[in-house]
């Protein structure tokens, strides 16, 4: 596994933005937590020249760089990073830095410009219309980083690849959704995503369109679709929500719930919810019975389809909480 296969802390899926940059002349600085990949088209021009999907600055005539500060959606250790100058040729910066600090609470830019800022990637030479990845090995948390481009030019995206690593005080005492990607909840096994991530369930908010959710291929044997969930931290679930909005001609028939707190002994495993039956394009939650500890969860859905988004509403043990970010 390299580090781009890790969550993207920056997406503005996440929550991520941007929330402070010196210029933005020719392309708004918000492009760079995007989601998805940078768009060009040749036609579109602008009164300010050549309309980017990315960030770029104005020629620079005076001695100095330009820099963009971004929000993490969620805070984490740092395992790389990528300055994607997709589309800029004649316009992108030939070298970039990025620099990182945690402030939690809600930094105003001159909080930030007024933090402790350390170099996550030191002064690189990039290449343009290019995937650019850099290794950090940084081992604290992270809230913000600061993308420096020398001298000026134009990036497309930043992706910020890492380990979620939330809030304890947001974590503990309270009833969270412990399956939520933003607290460090991943998928750790799946059966099939032909049609979309299975990565999809654990994001913030609804889902959009079907796109956004799990889908897998029409199963034609035996069996069932699954997905392996390790939540967050250790907790007791005691609410679910399986939603399959937007999956109407395609949602599955019924799906069940299993728990483990040790998911290599299968005699560990338990029912949190059986096998039950799902409706199209529903919001479906369930009250749960069980307060034993889980740190992962198995969605078996029956026989295929796709869901938009899974729940697990709890409480995570109090032993757990050195567990943020120092699970693999």
């Amino acid at each position: 596994m390299t580090f781009t296969d890790l969550p993207d802390l920056a997406s503005r899926v996440l929550g991520g933005g941007v929330v402070d940059a010196n210029d933005e002349f020719f392309a708004a600085r918000d492009n760079l937590v995007n989601p998805e990949p940078s768009q060009f088209e040749t036609w579109t021009y602008g009164p300010k020249g050549k309309v980017y999907d990315g960030w770029e600055t104005r020629r620079r005539r005076t001695p100095g760089h330009d820099w963009a500060v971004v929000r993490l959606g969620a805070p984490g250790v740092i395992r790389g990073v990528v300055v994607d100058t997709a589309h800029f040729t004649g316009n992108y910066p030939p070298f970039v830095s990025v620099e990182g600090c945690a402030v939690d609470g809600h930094p105003s830019p001159a909080d930030l410009a007024a933090a402790d800022w350390v170099e996550l990637v030191a002064r690189s030479a990039v290449q343009g219309d290019a995937h650019n990845p850099f290794e950090v090995t940084h081992p604290d948390r992270v809230t913000h980083v600061r993308l420096n481009i020398y001298p000026d030019g134009g990036v497309a995206r930043l992706r910020v690849h890492g380990s979620v690593v939330p809030n304890p005080d947001f974590l503990y005492g309270l009833t969270v959704d412990l399956a939520a990607a933003e607290l460090g909840a991943v998928v750790a096994g799946c059966s099939d995503m032909f049609y979309g991530s299975p990565g999809n369930l654990l994001l913030p908010d609804r889902a959009r369109q079907m796109s956004e959710g799990w889908e897998t291929a029409r199963r034609r044997r035996e069996g069932n679709e699954w997905v392996l969930v390790r939540l967050a931290v250790p907790g007791a679930v005691r609410l679910a929500e399986i939603d399959t909005t937007h999956f109407k001609g395609n949602a599955p028939g019924a799906a069940s719930l299993r728990a483990t707190a040790d998911p290599d002994d299968d005699s560990a495993w338990f029912d949190l919810l059986p096998r039950t039956g799902l409706q199209p394009d529903t919001r479906h939650r369930y009250r749960l019975d069980s307060t034993r500890e889980a740190t992962h969860v198995r969605l078996d859905i029956y026989p295929d389809g796709g869901v938009a988004r899974l729940r697990l509403y709890g409480e995570a043990t109090p032993h757990g909480e050195a567990a943020p970010g120092t699970r693999g």
